[in-house]
């Protein structure tokens, strides 16, 4: 892709030695240290680096909305305007109209007591000065632009009613609703589909072109990086380590770290579990629906989220799903846990779990664990963390004293690749890949036989996803897990799944052995989604 003709070489978003420092019970941790950048007129800002290296901070903290326990320092100006310390009523002002942010967490982000058409309706009345009316109409026209489907009622659906994807489309049709001048991008894509992620930059390029805007994109998707962004500054552990034109930087890394971040990608192969290994879960015919709300003059409907899909699970395997954002994938992975109802069948060591008693399946609870989607709407932000991966050793193991569950927290956390003496600190305190890692060490720590999967890695830059796929093959290895790994990553899937299913509308339409759907897929919408991934060769 060629970069957008620059409108103007005016600079209108600038950080100047931007420091950033929370006050945590084990002392003070720097997160960002002195950087220096700043973005033009109609120019892409790429910004990655590793989780924790301080992106997410820095522009948090020029927006004004870190934690009270932060401490921020330098400069950050809009147009010129000095904005960092601004009385809040001020900051309001440019939040929303001229400076907007789309987050990496959609779920934490929207209001679960109101509907998508009214989150979305309030910025137009505040900053817009539309009519709710006028508002309503403008709402279906972004959320057509996003790629959302059935526009009408996505906008009278609350936010659990819609995949991660649909979510984070929203978030980015908010974003761009009162023609921003602008546009924060922290992990836009992370939850979205190849196919859907193709088409989300395709969107914010065309609306750069046509309005001028300035995107600050931060991602750890290096292959986004490429296609999107004009500039990129690599940052580590709080600092800027290089920074230059995306072309320059990619063909002649200067910095061992970049070159670090450009070869990382997943590789390797997973083994298929061996014939004669014992049947773990098998499912037979589940359909999942739920009633869908008409509105006031239309009867409410019936939408069929998984319809009629079968499967098998043995000890020791993998099996991917995958599919476009609304297939179906992450709402199939709940009903096998049954935590959402369903019709059909699922077995569980030849147990049926449709007529179990609470009681008993209370008891399975502890071999068959979900790790989420959304890691920060999934951990609870009044618990350390070492209460969040205890939590289950409360219910599931209450004869273990406060010093075992504490010395099986450290074990976790070690295996996830964190350090144990975090434990003491909150979820907020964290990056997006570190709360993935903490979800993970949850479940874990259990021990179980079934880990259903939900894109445990589509919040970690390549060099983590990498840590974490070692990390899950080598426990798998070590006890004989079973994995349902769902995700859009087709990379990751690659290089996790022995067997590979592909759902679109809540229906199965091929399944296979990983070699098979990666190398001949058969099936046209198969094939759309291989081509539209960047596979490592």
């Amino acid at each position: 892709m060629e970069a957008p003709v620059l409108a103007t070489t005016e600079t209108v978003f600038a950080l100047k030695n931007l420091r950033v420092t929370f006050d945590t019970p084990d002392g003070p941790v720097e997160a960002v240290r002195g950087i220096d950048l700043e973005v033009a007129r109609g120019e892409t800002l790429a910004v990655v680096g590793e989780s924790g290296s301080g992106k997410s901070q820095a522009v948090m903290a020029a927006m004004g909305l870190l934690p009270a326990n932060a401490r921020v320092s330098g400069s950050v100006t809009y147009r010129g305007q000095e904005i960092l310390g601004l009385p809040v009523r001020e900051l309001n002002r440019l939040r929303g109209s001229r400076l907007t942010m789309v987050f990496q967490e959609p779920m934490t982000s929207l209001d679960p007591l109101y509907t998508i058409g009214r989150q979305m309706s309030e910025p137009l009345v505040e900053h817009g000065g539309l009519s709710w009316r006028a508002a309503h109409e403008r709402v279906l026209g972004l959320l057509r632009l996003v790629g959302i489907d059935a526009p009408e009622r996505r906008a009278a659906s609350y936010p659990y009613e819609l995949s991660g994807g649909q979510r984070q489309r929203v978030m980015i049709a908010m974003a761009l609703a009162n023609d921003p001048d602008v546009l924060i991008a922290d992990e836009p894509t992370t939850a979205l589909d190849v196919t859907t992620q193709s088409s989300i930059l395709n969107l914010l390029r065309d609306l750069q072109e046509r309005m001028g805007l300035a995107i600050v994109f931060i991602t750890h998707d290096l292959n986004i990086v490429r296609r999107l962004a004009d500039r990129v500054a690599v940052m580590k552990e709080g600092a800027v380590v290089e920074q230059g034109m995306t072309d320059r930087v990619f063909a002649a890394p200067a910095h061992a770290y970049t070159r670090k971040l450009l070869d990382a990608e997943p590789s390797g192969r997973k083994e298929p579990a061996p014939a004669c290994a014992p049947l773990l879960m098998e499912a037979e015919a589940v359909s999942v629906s739920f009633e869908v709300d008409g509105g006031m003059f239309a009867p409410p409907s019936r939408f069929v989220a998984v319809n009629g899909v079968n499967l098998i699970l043995k000890e020791g395997q993998t099996l991917g799903v995958v599919g476009e954002s609304g297939s179906g994938k992450s709402t199939l992975g709940r009903a096998l846990l049954r935590l959402v109802p369903s019709s059909g069948r699922i077995t569980f060591e030849g147990a049926d779990l449709s007529g179990i008693r609470p009681k008993s399946l209370r008891r399975l609870r502890k071999e068959m664990q979900l790790v989420f989607q959304d890691p920060y709407g999934s951990l609870s932000p009044r618990l350390t963390v070492g209460q969040i991966v205890t939590e289950g050793l409360l219910v599931h193991e209450p004869a273990l004293s406060s010093r075992e569950r504490d010395a099986r927290a450290c074990q976790a956390l070690e295996e996830v690749a964190l350090d144990p003496m975090t434990r003491n600190r909150f979820p907020h305190e964290f990056s997006g890949g570190q709360r993935q890692r903490i979800a993970i060490a949850r479940a874990m720590v259990l021990k179980p036989r079934l880990v259903v999967l939900d894109e445990p890695t589509s919040a970690l830059d390549r060099t983590v996803q990498t840590q974490i796929i070692e990390l899950l093959r080598g426990l798998q290895a070590a006890h004989g897990l079973t994995y349902l790994f769902i995700s859009h990553d087709l990379a990751v899937v690659r290089a996790m799944a022995d067997e590979v299913m592909v759902m679109q509308h809540g229906r199965v339409v091929e399944r296979g052995t990983a070699e098979d759907i990666f190398e001949n897929p058969k099936r046209p919408y198969t094939r759309l989604l291989v081509e539209a991934a960047t596979l490592p060769g």
